[in-house]
């Protein structure tokens, strides 16, 4: 049974990529900086008949709770297949560039670029003993830097000293990262699950959370033959799903 760790996985699209994986016979790691809400979460998919899931205590920005998630599933299993860094934060609607806080901009920049760095690092040796490796960065098609000086984009408007650049970044470090392991059998992708109603946007997006999280689960069960180092976007590129980065 292929294994999977999601962080930020007890609510919205974590939860349901864990349910879809579920589905398709992996065990799951749910990972939730609350353990509370991570066993509520794994209450809920038991009640639906998926078992193979237990909850995981890791926040992202906790470099203690990264190692202590760290031994605690080294304690399970010595394999890991997929390891799906979800958790993500906004920091709030407006963030003008010539006066957002500094102490925002690194507050978002703590979850969405270096707690994937910490987590992929701390977890690297458990990916490296599987057979066929996948690692998949929750980006959003926001941090396209190509598609933020195009007049013509759909969202070209909506532009954030904080939250954009830490998906850029976060795209960067897909980049950086698939290609010191390219010629290994990793996998490595970044993926704009869409513009999705979620709590992280008030319910404002016209995607499905089903929809999104089946984005996620694509990337994260690539054959052999499948692509890495790509920036997967239905949203920013509806005809061949590779978004400009």
């Amino acid at each position: 049974m292929k294994t999977a760790l999601i962080t930020g996985a007890n609510k919205s699209i974590g939860l349901e990529t864990a349910r879809q994986l579920l589905q398709l016979g992996y065990y799951v790691y749910l990972g939730s900086r609350d353990l509370q809400n991570g066993q509520q979460a794994v209450e809920q998919l038991q009640s639906e008949g998926l078992s193979t899931v237990e909850p995981l205590q890791l926040d992202v920005t906790d470099s203690a709770s990264i190692a202590a998630a760290r031994q605690a599933l080294g304690q399970k299993t010595q394999v890991l297949d997929v390891l799906i860094n979800n958790a993500g934060i906004l920091g709030g609607m407006v963030q003008p560039a010539s006066s957002t806080y500094i102490s925002l901009i690194k507050e978002v920049f703590e979850t969405n670029v270096f707690g994937v760095i910490e987590v992929t690092q701390a977890f690297i040796d458990l990916l490296r003993a599987a057979p066929e490796p996948r690692i998949v960065n929750v980006t959003s098609g926001l941090g396209s830097l190509t598609l933020h000086n195009d007049p013509s984009w759909k969202y070209y408007a909506v532009k954030g000293a904080a939250y954009q650049p830490s998906k850029a970044a976060l795209n960067a470090y897909t980049i950086m990262l698939a290609y010191e392991l390219r010629d290994t059998p990793f996998k490595i992708n970044a993926v704009d699950p869409g513009y999705t109603a979620t709590d992280f946007n008030h319910h404002s997006g016209p995607g499905s959370v089903s929809d999104a999280a089946a984005r996620v689960v694509k990337a994260a069960v690539l054959g052999p033959d499948g692509p890495t180092s790509q920036f997967f976007s239905d949203d920013n590129a509806p005809e061949t799903g590779i978004s400009p980065w």
